[in-house]
């Protein structure tokens, strides 16, 4: 595998030891509804995690067998989402986690984020070859139908939430509300999602900016006013992570533009 790029911006506040972690677990966690792991190896995989160290999180998770495949899948999720600058490799990525994820499931189908990463990189999958294509090879009837398993096991699962409420928001928006349909997306559920999502983790800069993209694909540019509302509250954020900051930063750019 081909090097990894660094996380290019401080990390030293996101540097936590196993102590640190577990006492602000729940915060870090508010998104994905992960349990704090049972196994020091794995708490050693998020720690890199947390820091921004994507590659050596993969590399720790995979080691760490079952209990670490949602930190190594998560890992090479956000690093292919953000750092990862051929378009190509990008889409390996993906794959590689929609196989692991589905693997998982069959040895673990209560495990709400074995669904939510094969949802998730699927759907970014999708995103790169362009939506019109990922919902003829089928793809969408598979994002769909995994993130709705992700809140049926987790309720509270946020970045669910923001996920489901991003397929109803980008198929409306790329096929229309009539083809939607037949793919099961639907604005007010989109809206719905978005809002919940917010509710359960109200300090997500994720999800304040994908809630304003969706409000623009969902409802145009009367709602250009909250989407841009939206983004400067995600770029004032504390980010308590590399993820988290990732995020930040995104917010910020879209502001820029």
């Amino acid at each position: 595998m081909a090097k990894w790029t660094a996380f290019p911006y401080d990390n030293s506040a996101f540097v936590y030891t196993p102590a640190t972690l577990k006492k602000h677990w729940a915060r870090l966690h508010a998104g994905d509804a992960e349990p704090f792991p049972k196994d020091a190896d794995v708490v050693q995989a998020w720690i890199h995690f947390h820091a921004g160290e994507f590659r050596a999180a993969y590399d720790a998770g995979l080691a760490a067998g079952g209990a670490g495949l949602t930190v190594a899948n998560k890992a090479q999720g956000i690093y292919a989402n953000y750092l990862e600058k051929k378009d190509a490799v990008k889409l390996e990525m993906f794959l590689e986690i929609a196989e692991r994820a589905a693997a998982q499931q069959a040895e673990d189908p209560k495990n709400p984020n074995a669904w939510y990463w094969q949802a998730y990189a699927l759907g970014r999958y999708g995103q790169g070859i362009s939506v019109a294509k990922a919902l003829a090879q089928g793809l969408g009837t598979k994002v769909k139908t995994a993130l709705e398993t992700t809140i049926k096991l987790a309720p509270k699962h946020a970045d669910a939430h923001i996920a489901l409420g991003a397929f109803h928001a980008e198929v409306i928006d790329k096929v229309g509300k009539l083809l939607g349909k037949t793919q099961g997306a639907d604005t007010a559920t989109g809206l719905k999602m978005f809002e919940q999502a917010l509710k359960l983790n109200p300090s997500s800069a994720i999800a304040m900016i994908e809630r304003a993209n969706g409000l623009v694909m969902l409802e145009g540019d009367k709602r250009m006013d909250v989407a841009e509302q939206l983004y400067a509250d995600a770029a004032a954020c504390e980010a308590m992570d590399a993820m988290e900051q990732l995020d930040v930063e995104l917010a910020r750019e879209e502001l820029e533009d």
